[in-house]
């Protein structure tokens, strides 16, 4: 009887009161054997515990060995304008001020957090991690990031009016020239760099009329940020073209004290990974789902 009056409550949903009639029997003497049931173990009732932001947060940072980390709950819209209330904490907590330089690169997560709004922290610099792209998608306007973070933050704006990759020869012409040249040796003063992490392009198709034929012939890879492409263990991949980029290097990059990626998509979970082993970023902004993606993926397989 101990199995038959378990199932009618706990898995048909009846009371107590209903289960006493259909038996014949007391409630109360329904209510002791539910008492018994649980108590010899057919029945075991279990309270989950819910992975809220703060604790996926201290995951995250213990698992891949980050400075830091925030983490929201993922929205049911608007994830990536979501981001920028988390990124915008972490800028307050660096503590800069005036004179302080940060680094901006491209992509959809960018623009939409500059979009959402920076804290303010009058005086700082803002710098492009790169040079300019000949694409008219506006996630790759990155010197409207610049200028945009600029104003959020009551900043200075610093832009780089040069291609990301032009010849061998034109690049010596760019980097000679002082206002580039100028901005870019902000690149080694970087206090916070603020990156999106790409995806690549074998997957992302979109993005690929954006690439070289060398780089999108990176099948291997797990993804770039700001065109420095890595694989899931954090290796490096060199391609032809990325000597003349004119962009921040990956040891520039591992020196930022904090170097955020901003991301929020659960297929990018072995690109973040990678840009952490890689050292291109040491502190990241994300959402729930896309940090329990990671957190899966570094479990042992």
């Amino acid at each position: 009887m101990l199995h038959t009056v378990a199932k009618l409550h706990y898995e048909a949903d009846m009371s107590q009161v209903d289960i006493a009639r259909r038996l014949g029997v007391s409630t109360a003497t329904i209510s002791r054997l539910l008492q018994r049931a649980r108590a010899e173990g057919i029945v075991r009732i279990e309270v989950l515990d819910l992975a809220t932001p703060e604790g996926i947060t201290t995951q995250l940072v213990e698992g891949l060995g980050l400075r830091d980390a925030a983490v929201i709950e993922t929205p049911a819209a608007g994830a990536l304008t979501a981001l920028a209330a988390p990124l915008g904490a972490l800028l307050k907590q660096a503590e800069l001020t005036a004179g302080s330089v940060v680094t901006i690169g491209w992509g959809r997560a960018i623009r939409e957090v500059i979009q959402a709004g920076l804290p303010r922290i009058p005086g700082v610099l803002t710098v492009a991690a790169t040079g300019g792209m000949q694409q008219q998608a506006p996630h790759f306007q990155i010197n409207e990031f610049v200028r945009l973070a600029a104003e959020e933050l009551g900043g200075t704006p610093h832009f780089i009016h040069a291609p990301y990759l032009p010849s061998s020869e034109l690049r010596e012409v760019f980097l000679g020239d002082a206002a580039i040249r100028d901005s870019v040796a902000l690149w080694d003063r970087t206090d916070v760099a603020i990156v999106g992490i790409g995806l690549p392009h074998a997957i992302n198709p979109p993005e690929a009329s954006a690439a070289t034929l060398s780089e999108q012939a990176l099948f291997h890879a797990a993804g770039d940020v700001i065109r420095h492409y890595f694989d899931a263990e954090g290796t490096l991949i060199p391609w032809e073209g990325e000597s003349r980029m004119i962009a921040m290097s990956p040891a520039q990059l591992r020196a930022v004290p904090l170097s955020i990626g901003v991301a929020g998509s659960p297929e990018k979970a072995m690109a973040i990974i990678g840009a952490v082993r890689a050292g291109l970023i040491n502190a990241l902004v994300t959402d729930t789902k896309t940090a329990q993606a990671i957190l899966e993926a570094l479990l042992p397989r």
